[in-house]
């Protein structure tokens, strides 16, 4: 059995993030095996959990990853992990599928962080809303974060029902909260001080009743137990794959500029066969000898200045294209295939001339959520995130679907093809289609 948990709030912004990545450097510290779970498609949480864990962190999500994916995923994990930690996405019940969804499905115990910062006795009234709401939910209890004082703490704690489990109160600090910008946090990799502030966390949650894994069975109702029995997680097994892409050899670019990888496309194109390279368009490398490329998301609008002085990079774009070689290209993969960057300070920037066109970044969100495409190779579901837009005469080979009509409308990113280049804003999750993934490298 693992000790499960899913750690979710009542809205984004509540530190949820911190306080996972801080339970997973405490139980991880103390010599634990500990496997962390993101809700909903994110690449920067992750990124987060992994350096705090030590494993890396896996997505769920019941639409974009499907619940077969979401459940022998966990069950795998459940199988060697003494603690199994899952953060919800914005708030626990937001979203269709939803945090809560995911809780109920797998009978994961659900652990409510709130701000307390700015409320003293609604803080109760806040945690019995999200405890009851939806009656079947395995709620687990409360944690009060960002307290002012002793007192505050105090006070926070009197408010909550009776029949609510007290998780303890996490105070205030800077030191240990996580930086962030436009697209979410920063960089695990970004963050210099990246583990201190994750062990100045893990301190404050020792003091906590969650720094003790044996917790009692006998917890006041609807509080289950927090040992979750494997077979809670209906464990099958993973999905087979063909080895199609065997013997090929396929280039990954990866770095600060281009970084949103899922751990499961990774993990599902080396089942596929496939040999992967990665190399670095900021440090200046070549493109690696390869049948096939993946420009995947990130920053490019950041390192626009570094990447407009890679020209020979760019001539290898060209040539790689030419040669009918596959090349997926990804949000900010894509963005870098064309004529020009514009940054958030207006600055242009030349970029691989790949597509014809412009992109420039705006000062709010354009577009957000899931989206599906039926492409040549096979239908493949994703999510779109993104602060650009695009200019450009290409006419699209189709467009994605939403998962959710925006008034009313169902269509969603453009997705361009020229000879073996696919390119859009969608991040796709490969698993959600494995032999229409594996085509999409394939001549």
């Amino acid at each position: 059995m693992a000790t499960a948990l899913l750690i979710a709030a009542p809205a984004s912004g509540q530190g949820k993030t911190s306080i996972v990545a801080g339970l997973a450097r405490f139980y991880a510290r103390q010599g634990k095996r500990v496997r962390v779970f993101k809700c909903g498609p994110d690449f920067l949480d992750p990124m987060i959990h992994a350096a705090a864990s030590g494993n890396p962190c896996e997505n769920l999500d019941l639409w974009m990853c499907g619940e077969e994916d979401a459940a022998w995923r966990l069950a795998r994990a459940a199988e060697t992990a003494d603690v199994v930690l899952v953060e919800g996405v914005m708030g626990l019940f937001d979203g269709a599928p939803s945090a809560a969804d995911i809780a109920r499905r797998f009978g994961l115990p659900v652990l409510a962080v709130i701000d307390a910062g700015s409320m003293a006795q609604t803080f109760g009234a806040l945690a019995h809303g999200l405890a009851t709401y939806q009656p079947d939910l395995p709620f687990y209890g409360v944690l009060a974060n960002r307290a002012a004082s002793a007192g505050h703490a105090e006070m926070l704690q009197e408010s909550i029902p009776a029949d609510l489990r007290w998780c303890g109160t996490v105070p205030r600090d800077a030191e240990a909260t996580l930086p962030e910008r436009h697209l979410g946090l920063h960089q695990a990799a970004e963050i210099d001080d990246l583990m201190t502030r994750l062990d100045r966390m893990a301190d404050h949650l020792e003091k906590t009743p969650l720094a003790t894994l044996s917790m009692p069975t006998d917890a006041v109702s609807p509080a289950p137990a927090l040992c979750v029995p494997l077979g809670t997680f209906h464990a099958v097994s993973s999905q087979s794959v063909p080895p199609l892409l065997n013997g090929k050899t396929l280039a990954i670019a990866r770095d600060a500029a281009f970084c949103f990888l899922y751990p499961a496309n990774l993990e599902l194109l080396e089942s596929l066969g496939a040999q992967l390279i990665f190399f670095s368009p900021l440090a200046g490398d070549a493109l690696p000898a390869c049948d096939a490329l993946w420009l995947p998301g990130g920053y490019p609008e950041l390192h626009a200045a570094t990447l407009s002085q890679r020209g020979g990079l760019f001539a290898q774009l060209h040539d790689h294209v030419n040669a009918d070689k596959p090349l997926l290209a990804e949000c900010g993969g894509m963005m870098v295939l064309f004529d020009t960057i514009a940054d958030k300070e207006g600055n242009t920037h030349p970029m691989a001339k790949l597509l014809p066109g412009r992109v420039a970044m705006q000062e709010r969100l354009t577009a957000l959520g899931g989206q599906e495409a039926d492409l040549p190779e096979g239908a493949l579901r994703g999510h779109t995130f993104h602060y650009s837009k695009t200019e450009t005469s290409l006419t699209p080979l189709t467009h994605a679907r939403r998962q959710r009509p925006l008034a009313g409308k169902t269509q969603g990113e453009a997705i361009y093809r020229t000879r073996r280049l696919t390119a859009s804003y969608v991040h796709f999750y490969f698993p959600s289609n494995p032999a229409a993934a594996a085509a999409l490298f394939l001549p």
